[in-house]
């Protein structure tokens, strides 16, 4: 089959290699659409921190934003998941450790990460092997473009559960990126005031064509004169965000962490304490997959508009070293088909 293989820091490229087989336990998918983010281009570029700590290497398999059918199934699997439109969760624990059998096997230390950690390969391919206890279906409703959704999904609504905002409260979201806007529109469909904060004008345009008026930039918004909010997400990748959250919430209210920054960023626990806020990290979409599928199978959010283009495999090496066309617009999400030729 065809799988996109980055070979090193800037090389990449579509593979013939060997298909997948349903191993005991697991499925194997049809891949219908896969996401590009943040993560992959770190790979391609050579940033991502794995690579530094040796829990990933090259050649890497990426694509962990994924939508499918089910098309084979190994020893003790169902067969009714056979013909089933699926996503699944990105971090696959060992299933046995004290963080998996307390349900958080997103932070187990001998994890894989499909399409990141521990050479598990990803779904910028034509099928990917699965757990079948990762698989999340999808409902008629969903399909796979929003599928492909599920994932940034899912860790937008960690984070804005974690923020945890009543309706008609201020949110600030900082970083109007994929993550950061699907927290705004999370948020606003359960009733809360949204603003955006970016770094220039033409980073929040695209906010405010999905409808969010309120949007800041630094400067000239001032996180120690300006507004308080009862909550901030940061979904940046800026260093100095943190600290700017944390300035800009209200006392005893909350701060979620959920962007990284390529280097060290610093918050002063000092004002955590004195402010007595409670700062939140959140890690991977898993235990918000099936929230985030249930909002769009509603239609209370509807993230079609963050995906500027859909493109095949043969355009993926361009997609992750950051090349768009013109006429993709501002919009954030590209996705591939591997289907496509």
């Amino acid at each position: 089959m065809r799988a996109f293989v980055i070979t090193g820091p800037g090389r990449a490229e579509v593979q013939e290699v060997e298909p997948p087989a349903a191993m005991p336990g697991e499925v194997v998918v049809e891949v219908e659409r896969a996401g590009v983010c943040g993560t992959d281009t770190e790979f391609y570029s050579g940033a991502m921190a794995y690579l530094r700590t040796g829990e990933a290497r090259y050649p890497v398999r990426i694509g962990h934003e994924w939508a499918g059918t089910v098309r084979e199934i190994g020893d003790g699997v169902d067969p009714a998941w056979v013909g089933r439109r699926v996503t699944g969760d990105t971090m696959l624990g060992c299933g046995h450790c004290a963080r998996c059998v307390a349900g958080r096997q997103h932070l187990c230390a001998d994890r894989y990460e499909i399409g990141v950690r521990n050479g598990r390969p990803g779904a910028l391919a034509e099928r990917l092997p699965v757990p079948v206890r990762a698989l999340q279906p999808l409902p008629d409703p969903v399909d796979a473009v929003l599928g492909a959704l599920v994932e940034p999904g899912g860790n937008a609504l960690r984070a804005v559960r974690a923020a945890a905002v009543a309706p008609g409260e201020r949110l600030l979201v900082i970083g109007p990126g994929t993550i950061g806007l699907l927290a705004a529109m999370i948020a606003a469909a359960q009733g809360a005031e949204v603003h955006l904060l970016g770094v220039t004008e033409h980073s929040l345009a695209f906010a405010r064509s999905l409808g969010f008026t309120r949007t800041w930039t630094t400067p000239p918004f001032d996180p120690v004169q300006g507004p308080r909010f009862d909550a901030a997400i940061d979904a940046s990748t800026g260093a100095g965000s943190p600290a700017l959250a944390l300035e800009a919430v209200e006392p005893g209210r909350n701060v979620v962490f959920i962007g990284l920054s390529a280097e060290p960023s610093l918050a002063d626990t000092r004002r955590l304490v004195l402010k007595d806020v409670t700062a939140v990290g959140v890690l991977s979409a898993s235990g918000g997959l099936a929230g985030a599928i249930d909002l769009y199978a509603s239609g209370q959010v509807d993230p079609r508009p963050l995906v500027a283009a859909t493109v095949p495999l043969d355009e993926a090496a361009a997609v992750v070293s950051g090349k768009r066309r013109p006429g993709w617009g501002d919009a954030p999400k590209i996705l591939i088909d591997p289907r496509l030729t």
